[in-house]
């Protein structure tokens, strides 16, 4: 049995699923999960790995999940917020955050306060107040650990050189449903042929991101917090297999890879695991099988979102709150079928810009984020 105890929050998504299961094939004790509704896969969480303590930010279903558990010794903490206290009061020694979107941030705060290991799946956090954030972590002198596939990769790939000697990061992309498109093309395109990802499989919020290639821009700007290399040191290319999944060049023009197939349970284990490596919990990568891998540019014309996330590095501020939380609502509103995906690019951009300022808070992050959501709303 490991010693390894963990607090996963957001453990009814995608990476959370995923992040139980490594829980389950390493024997790691489970003290704390976190969700917003899906109090289903909650309870069995609980059930399985003996969970002592349970947020769930919708206080109507926390309630039901108190009666549902009342045979066992859990504690449910409920209503909003209730991940965010779950971050500071759990005995675990590991948070996973996994939540999506910007309700992931004051988690992320939580946990970083309260002395305890960050293993990070939620970018936004570093979208939106990376700063702010990588201060807190080196105040209380914790290493945010990336579980990203791309920023784990480039975590990877740096232990092949020093940090002076880096040339520039180089992140991978599947090029999302999309790929090839024309901007006449793109017009026409409906949420649902957006959430056909080719490669992964992942919340619908995450799947137009990569549709749309705003997942990328918000990769890179978290590259840039993570490993301290600008923006203009951070390229894209387009990776259609998914199985180099992010790469670092060094002065000497060597390129180093890391390559697996696409799971996210290496990721995870891997930021769990750190420094030192453990039985894989995902199939050999075949690349006799694979065969061939291919390479293209970006297609910044037709998908703009990336490159506005390299200009929103530049500006600083709180601009990458703005982005974020402009993003979102646009995305809420293509995935209800109200705009088209020129139109989402349009508004975000527009909010974005708008909304964005100099200063350097947590609290300029959270007024800009609310600024943000209201303009994309009047707009629409």
């Amino acid at each position: 049995m490991s010693n390894k105890t963990l607090a996963i929050l957001g453990a009814t998504g995608s990476v959370g699923q995923q992040a139980l299961d490594v829980a389950r094939k390493r024997n790691y004790k489970v003290d704390a999960v976190s969700c917003n509704s899906d109090i289903k896969s909650i309870e069995a969480a609980v059930r399985e790995f003996g969970v002592r303590l349970c947020a769930v930010e919708d206080e109507t279903a926390a309630s039901r999940l108190k009666a549902a558990i009342k045979d066992t010794d859990c504690k449910v903490i409920g209503g909003k917020g209730a991940s965010e206290r779950l971050a500071s009061e759990t005995e675990a020694d590991t948070v996973l955050n996994s939540i999506t979107g910007m309700a992931g941030l004051k988690p992320t705060v939580s946990a970083l306060k309260s002395g305890k290991e960050l293993a990070l799946a939620n970018k936004e956090s570093l979208v939106t107040a990376g700063s702010c954030v990588m201060r807190l972590a080196k105040e209380q002198n914790k290493e945010i650990l990336p579980v990203d596939s791309e920023h784990c990769a480039i975590w990877q790939s740096l232990r092949g050189g020093k940090r002076s000697e880096v040339k520039k990061l180089i992140l991978t992309a599947s090029g999302g449903p999309f790929f090839g498109y024309t901007k006449e093309q793109i017009r026409s395109v409906t949420a649902e042929q957006a959430l056909k990802h080719p490669t992964w499989n992942m919340g619908s919020k995450i799947t137009i991101d990569s549709a749309t290639l705003m997942n990328k821009g918000f990769e890179v700007i978290e590259a840039a917090w993570l490993f301290g290399v600008g923006a203009e040191k951070i390229d894209v290319i387009v990776h259609r297999e998914s199985i180099i999944h992010s790469m670092v060049e060094y002065k000497d023009n060597t390129v180093i890879a890391q390559l697996g197939v696409p799971d996210m349970r290496a990721c995870i284990q891997y930021a769990l695991t750190y420094p030192n490596r453990e039985a894989a919990v995902v199939n050999e990568l075949d690349l006799v099988s694979l065969s061939k891998m291919t390479f293209f540019a970006p297609d910044t014309e037709t998908f703009p979102l990336l490159a506005l996330a390299k200009r929103v590095w530049a500006l600083g501020g709180t601009y990458g709150s703005a982005l974020n939380g402009a993003n979102e609502e646009a995305v809420g509103a293509f995935l209800q079928g109200r705009i088209g995906l020129p139109k989402l690019f349009a508004l975000v951009e527009e909010a974005t810009l708008r909304t964005g300022v100099a200063e350097d808070s947590f609290e300029a992050v959270f007024e800009t984020d609310a600024e943000a959501r209201q303009y994309v709303r009047q707009r629409l």
